[in-house]
């Protein structure tokens, strides 16, 4: 058994009706890794998060979390967490009491529960005690985040945990995903927030119609990248145009580009060519100031991978709206939990 994988799918495939939602997907997921899935609408990002919490089984192909294989049965596989579609909270708890009902229905003592201590990491402290249905999407988002930390997850599985979320919200919960993985523990999220992605996340899935395009380091993408535009601002740009305008391989887009108030120049290069331009430029005694893709590498890539005909694209839109909408709490314990919560209150 490779005790550093997470993670092992091959050839999972998933259909509602006559819609595929995965069709043949292979994934690994490393330990102490953070890993960002991404697509368009419908790809089956959704679906796929979905299996990993337990919320639906495969139609073929296998699965493996921690080495062990995940049955046919409806449920998280030990030591896994996170939500879909957005965290399952009660309106008319407190932040405390949703976590506290949660502990208690996992069988936790409410007690010891690291309540106070979650609330804290994802930044909620302050407001505990207020109800859930006054709360923003951002703050619903870290009190889903705070609801699976309680489980101390080895696999962390969040569907666009950065919805809504203001900076200070985003510090929380970029600080708190890099600590769990940095003491080991995976993380799987979805998102369409790249800059978020690239700065969370050491490897990517991108996902089309059901289908994996991409998967590996995101460094590797910029190598397979053909072509990006880069911006460089320096001190001198006249002399920056003209050099870049003689350097072989690379070709000037926009000599006069505005950027933050900075003269730019815009140029169109792969990374080799670009690099021997920038060495060139520090020859010549240029301050380089910036230099910096004007789409990024997995933006581009993402764009590039996932172009499909739109019939398909609208076969598929159902994809990732057909599951449970999270693993923190089953529905029919619902009232019982709510009451619970509120008469230990009392």
């Amino acid at each position: 058994m490779d005790t550093q994988r997470a993670v092992r799918a091959r050839g999972i495939t998933k259909c509602f009706g006559d819609v595929v939602a995965l069709d043949g997907v292979d994934l690994d997921l490393t330990s102490g890794q953070i890993h960002g899935l991404v697509g368009p609408n419908g790809a089956g990002k959704t679906t796929l998060l979905g299996l990993l919490l337990g919320l639906a089984v495969a139609d073929d192909g296998s699965l493996e979390v921690f080495g062990r294989p995940v049955g046919r049965a409806l449920a998280a596989p030990a030591g896994v967490a996170g939500f879909v579609d957005g965290p399952g909270l009660y309106p008319s708890l407190t932040a405390r009491q949703n976590l506290q009902a949660l502990a208690s229905l996992r069988g936790q003592d409410r007690r010891t529960a690291r309540v106070d201590e979650v609330l804290e990491e994802v930044g909620l402290r302050e407001v505990a005690d207020d109800r859930a249905r006054g709360f923003s999407l951002g703050m619903r988002q870290r009190l889903g985040l705070a609801a699976a930390l309680l489980a101390r997850p080895r696999l962390l599985v969040l569907d666009e945990p950065s919805n809504g979320l203001d900076p200070a919200g985003k510090k929380h919960v970029h600080g708190v995903l890099t600590r769990l993985a940095g003491e080991g523990a995976t993380v799987v999220l979805s998102s369409h927030r790249m800059d978020d992605l690239e700065a969370l996340c050491s490897e990517v899935t991108i996902l089309a119609t059901g289908r994996v395009r991409f998967s590996g380091p995101i460094g590797k993408l910029a190598a397979e990248t053909r072509e990006l535009d880069y911006r460089l601002i320096t001190s001198d740009p006249e002399a920056a145009r003209r050099l870049a305008a003689d350097a072989a391989g690379v070709r000037v887009v926009d000599g006069e580009a505005a950027w933050r108030g900075a003269e730019a120049l815009v140029v169109r290069a792969q990374a080799p060519a670009l690099e021997r331009l920038v060495a060139r430029l520090v020859g010549e005694n240029l301050a380089i100031r910036e230099v910096a893709p004007v789409v990024s590498p997995l933006e581009t890539a993402f764009l590039t991978l996932t172009e499909e005909p739109e019939e398909h694209m609208d076969h598929a839109a159902q994809a990732d709206h057909t599951e449970p909408a999270s693993h923190t709490e089953p529905a029919s314990h619902a009232e019982q939990a709510e009451q619970k919560a509120q008469e230990a209150d009392r």
